[in-house]
């Protein structure tokens, strides 16, 4: 087996997609519209790779295609084409392998060197950090971020990584500090997760202090993924964080929910049209309003300034909730206003 990042190049030649899907290719991935066979479809690509390394058919299914090819830059992507490259050899690591693709792709915390490999292979659990690979970066020696040299840097390491997570500890060391910081406060109460079992929203409510001491600044920070899907329960996550004499507001579905899954379940996507007018409707604050959002792949609505950073509404966190459970049921109404 041989890798080549994914470009026209390589457009018309029979190729191994995984984990992104291109075409004139075998997929084997979770992105959403593949065409994965059924027989190895898994929650993770790495995962679908390592079936199709143990499959019994393993020639079937590849049809004697050695090039294997992706057209993007993370863990899982990473992972699963290292098991393709490595064969039987990726066997022996398949639960530490399918653990980091789940931390870096669906932001979970199943131990601490899944989550620790994952941020030294991509940077941090946030979708939307594209500051580049801390261990390219490092065996580089230059800041850069370039998706297919990240692969011709990365590939060579993926083996120590997981089995010496620890060695890499100044790559993981301020990432894990700030997910350890959030798990920490859901722990001791300062944050926390209201669920409505009924509705499935998880109202999550975070503690300015787990930013920083200053507090939360939008410019600066992201949610506390991992904090978040390691706590919150629900199909909807309402996310909630005071600033200034107001909260901020992101909702999100659940992490994994933007891909192609067996084991966890769906999740449907809703139209908010009508509960964001509602909350536009009761919005009180002059510093932003309620928009759909979907620039990250999880995200649903947020409460937005005119350069789209989160701003302070004024609506309590109760209200909210209940404007989009009521959406959800289709009882939404101007009486929620007043209750």
């Amino acid at each position: 087996m041989r890798f080549q990042y994914y470009s026209d190049a390589i457009a018309n030649l029979p190729k191994l997609s995984v984990d992104g899907t291109v075409d004139n290719a075998i997929h084997f991935s979770h992105w959403n519209g593949n065409k994965t066979p059924p027989s190895v479809k898994a929650d993770t690509s790495t995962e679908i790779a390592l079936n199709v390394i143990a499959a019994p058919n393993r020639e079937e299914l590849t049809q004697g295609i050695d090039l294997v090819t992706n057209n993007h830059f993370d863990t899982d992507g990473v992972l699963s084409v290292w098991a393709m490259l490595n064969g039987e050899r990726a066997l022996p690591l398949r639960e530490k392998l399918i653990a980091a693709a789940a931390a870096g792709d669906f932001c979970e915390f199943s131990s601490v060197d899944a989550v620790r490999a994952s941020i030294i292979i991509q940077g941090s659990d946030s979708p939307i950090d594209k500051s580049g690979s801390p261990l390219a970066q490092k065996f580089a020696g230059d800041d850069f971020n370039d998706e297919s040299r990240n692969y011709d840097l990365v590939l060579p390491k993926v083996g120590h990584v997981l089995t010496h997570t620890s060695f890499y500890e100044s790559l993981w060391r301020e990432p894990w500090r700030r997910i350890e910081l959030a798990l920490a406060s859901f722990a001791g109460g300062e944050s926390r997760v209201d669920e409505d079992f009924l509705n499935r929203i998880s109202l999550v409510t975070l503690a300015p202090a787990i930013f920083e001491p200053s507090g939360f600044d939008p410019s600066r920070h992201s949610a506390p993924f991992t904090a978040i899907a390691h706590h919150a329960r629900g199909n909807l996550f309402v996310i909630a964080t005071p600033l200034g004499d107001g909260w901020a507001y992101r909702v999100d579905y659940p992490y994994y929910s933007w891909a192609e899954t067996v084991v966890r379940p769906r999740v449907p996507r809703h139209d908010f049209s009508s509960a964001v007018a509602t909350l536009n409707d009761f919005e009180t604050s002059e510093s932003g309003h309620w928009e759909i959002d979907t620039s990250e792949l999880a995200s649903a609505i947020k409460f937005l300034d005119r350069n789209s950073q989160l701003a302070a509404s004024k609506l309590a966190p109760d209200l909210v909730t209940r404007t989009l459970a009521d959406a959800l049921t289709g009882n939404l109404s101007a009486d929620a206003h007043h209750a």
